[in-house]
């Protein structure tokens, strides 16, 4: 690898880095390294700002990436904090918000997942994905395998109310659903909402399943139910010998006082468990909390690879790769940036095996090294093999997308490939609840965190035209003032009138110049036979069943069509479900509750006369008045 020939004393903007240096003190702190144009070209963080500093300008053997770097920068600021701990948190705090040219950025929008256990007397089972209070200082340790070689963690993460208990993270959302799963089927705890626990009034279809036993009806007591509660959270924290002991004895008691039914059902959740802890393909004898952390860069692509081991068994693996378009040249680099964005609000296990090794530098609190016995070697080999079956997957991914991309751009003689596509779809029943919606494909790939949904409104019901009209109205107002960026090619889905009026809305708003496209279903609606209405064609176009872009095409107005269709649906029973009561100004929750406990539901409440109505605690006879004209 080539390599910087001097340390830059002065850059090509003339920045005077002796100078500077001279100024710097030796606390530890953020710098940011600025260019010509005043834009941010990197966050670092240091132990020591004069040291950390003074080594990109005084040593050799940068990487090309660093030396180009330093060759821009113009201008340096500094923030000194109390300690190394505070600098970690700033300088992530910058990058997400400045995003630097030459940051390595691994930082991932969606958070993990996590199992939860609900508080009160009868806890619920559920799936969390988002903010939890911090981690406890000891981690707990642990792991729920769901089969099929991925485990649950169980590092317990507990809520503000104190109550709720997290288990994980997880590396996937699948791990964490099919761990409930397990959970549920095991020890038959709930998974049901609190506002259905409360008002059921007979066991539902997963007590009939053997899925939960029925504790809102009364068909468990607390006392057994606490039991369940207690093995599932064991289990969850990784002391499976200690679970699984603990059920051996109680069916060894229940078939010693011949209750061979509770002693069968016992058998049974040992079988269980002792069945997934099988299938693991590798596991630990000794109950280790660890973190596989290796980084490759092939075909000069840097990929990291995580892998959990909680309890001595193996979690998973989860491949990240830098949101930002510049890539490590070294391994080594990669890796530091990712443990310094990872761990700055994931809590660290007791020890991490990483990859490549020695570091540079490893943040406070992390513990790490090279592989020490034959079962960490092997998780470590598993750890990079991963890496690179990602990189190659991801290498494959790229390819496919180019590949329709460009063939998409040769149909519809477009002079460049359109980057960023945008599609509309309309939803309704019966002109009911009409959704617009809004997906986004960017360099082939969806992109779902720049998905929109628009509640159309003010329109004839069953309207279309109307309904394009103010979604795409709603969503362009904004590219025309500059607030967002234009896509290269706009989908409709519908025919020559939709399309037509997405030229119309264009024309208003001044976006003639977009290109856009009307996607008519085909004859039957069967999919390959859809007819293009091309911007600035004549001709309707007609593509082959076989070509890359309209296979592009069609992938795009599928993800449109079941977008609206998803947010429609949500929006049509949030409508049925409302209660004609809200609508009433002066009724509240509480006097409802009060009416529909009295009258036993709003159809007991619709038959109530004026008279009915008063002897509610709370309803005057100006308010019984109202009610009643709003209910007939």
């Amino acid at each position: 690898m080539s390599s910087a020939a001097s340390a830059p004393n002065s850059t090509d903007t003339g920045f005077d880095s002796q100078g500077f240096l001279a100024t710097l003190t030796e606390a530890p702190g953020v710098y940011r390294m600025l260019g010509a144009d005043g834009a941010v070209l990197y966050v670092g963080k240091a132990k020591n700002l004069k040291k950390r500093v003074s080594s990109y300008f005084q040593k050799t053997g940068h990487s090309p990436r660093i030396a180009l770097m330093l060759r821009q920068v113009a201008a340096m600021e500094t923030t000194a904090t109390r300690s190394e701990a505070e600098a970690l948190i700033l300088e992530n705090t910058l990058i997400k918000k400045l995003a630097p040219k030459y940051n390595i950025l691994f930082r991932d929008d969606k958070s993990y997942p996590y199992i939860a256990l609900s508080g009160g007397k009868f806890p619920r089972l559920f799936f969390h994905r988002g903010a939890t209070s911090p981690p406890p200082k000891a981690p707990q340790r642990g792991a729920l395998p769901p089969g099929g070689g991925e485990t649950l963690g169980a590092a317990r993460r507990v809520s503000p109310d104190k109550k709720t208990r997290y288990f994980g993270p997880f590396p996937s959302g699948l791990a964490v659903r099919e761990g409930i799963q397990l959970i549920q089927k095991t020890f038959l705890l709930r998974t049901c909402e609190d506002a259905v626990f409360a008002h059921r009034s007979r066991p539902c279809l997963m007590h009939q399943i053997k899925r939960c036993k029925a504790p809102c009806v009364g068909l468990v007591s607390a006392e057994e139910y606490a039991a369940d509660v207690r093995m599932a959270e064991l289990f969850l924290r990784g002391r499976h010998s200690e679970v699984i002991d603990d059920l051996s004895a109680r069916m060894e008691r229940e078939a010693a006082a011949l209750r061979f039914e509770q002693a069968a059902a016992l058998r049974d959740q040992i079988r269980a468990l002792q069945g997934v802890l099988h299938r693991q393909y590798v596991s630990s004898t000794r109950e280790a909390d660890v973190d596989i952390v290796v980084a490759v860069v092939e075909h000069g692509e840097l990929c990291v690879n995580l892998a959990m081991v909680r309890g001595g068994l193996h979690l998973g693996d989860r491949a990240y790769f830098p949101q930002a378009g510049v890539a490590a040249e070294e391994a080594a680099e990669g890796l530091a940036a990712f443990l310094d964005q990872h761990y700055a609000d994931q809590e660290p296990p007791p020890r991490l095996i990483l990859d490549p090794w020695p570091l540079d530098e490893l943040p406070e609190l992390l513990h790490g090294g090279q592989a020490r016995n034959e079962m960490e070697r092997a998780w470590l080999e598993m750890a990079l093999n991963n890496a690179r079956l990602a990189v190659a997957a991801r290498r494959q991914a790229k390819g496919r997308a180019s590949g329709r991309l460009e063939a998409l751009r040769a149909a519809l003689d477009l002079a460049e490939a359109p980057r960023r596509i945008e599609c509309f779809d309309i939803s309704h029943t019966m002109g009911e609840g009409t959704v617009a919606s809004c997906v986004v494909c960017v360099d082939g790939a969806m992109k779902k965190g720049d998905y929109r949904r628009f509640n159309i409104e003010s329109i004839t019901p069953g309207d279309d035209y109307a309904a394009m009209r103010q979604a795409l109205t709603r969503r362009y107002e904004k590219v025309a003032t500059g607030e967002t960026a234009a896509p290269d090619l706009v989908l409709i889905d519908g025919g020559k009138g939709q399309h037509g009026v997405a030229r119309e809305v264009f024309a208003e708003l001044g976006l003639d110049h977009l290109a856009s496209i009307g996607v008519a279903k085909g004859e039957e609606r069967k999919p390959g036979l859809e007819t293009l209405f091309v911007h600035g064609r004549a001709q309707p176009l007609e593509l082959a069943m076989d070509n890359a872009g309209f296979h592009l095409i069609q992938e795009i107005r599928d993800e449109a069509h079941r977008f609206a269709i998803v947010g429609h649906r949500a929006r049509r029973a949030k409508a049925r479900g409302r209660s004609a009561l809200e609508d009433v100004a002066g009724v509240g929750p509480t006097r409802r509750r009060k009416l529909l406990a009295q009258f036993g539901g709003l159809d007991g409440v619709k038959a109530a006369t004026v008279e009915d109505l008063c002897r509610v605690d709370g309803i005057s006879r100006t308010l019984a008045e109202a009610i009643y004209k709003q209910l007939h």
